[in-house]
């Protein structure tokens, strides 16, 4: 698997823009992949020294539109912990 096929996208919620100002980072990853193929991936894509990852699956939740239900598709979401002094400066563009 290749870096970006792991790290599929950031998520940008108010939480994770002050966790930003912190040096940690939350992406979207692949479901199979593990942290340290999270780590590998973000030092490579963004070219920092990754200190930790901490990886968490997100559940499916339940969605309604009128009369049809269905569900919102799981995921899995890593928080990064980047070296004090760095930054990945692309991450909100």
């Amino acid at each position: 698997m290749e870096a970006r096929d792991i790290v599929r996208k950031p998520v940008i919620t108010e939480e994770s823009y002050t966790q930003a100002e912190n040096n940690k980072y939350t992406f979207v990853v692949d479901k199979r992949a593990n942290k340290t193929q999270v780590k590998n991936a973000v030092e490579e894509i963004f070219e920092v020294t990754v200190e930790k990852v901490n990886i968490m699956n997100v559940k499916p939740r339940p969605r309604r539109v009128g009369r049809y239900s269905g569900f919102i598709n799981g995921f899995k979401k890593a928080i990064v912990t980047v070296q004090q002094g760095q930054e990945i400066t692309d991450f909100f563009a």
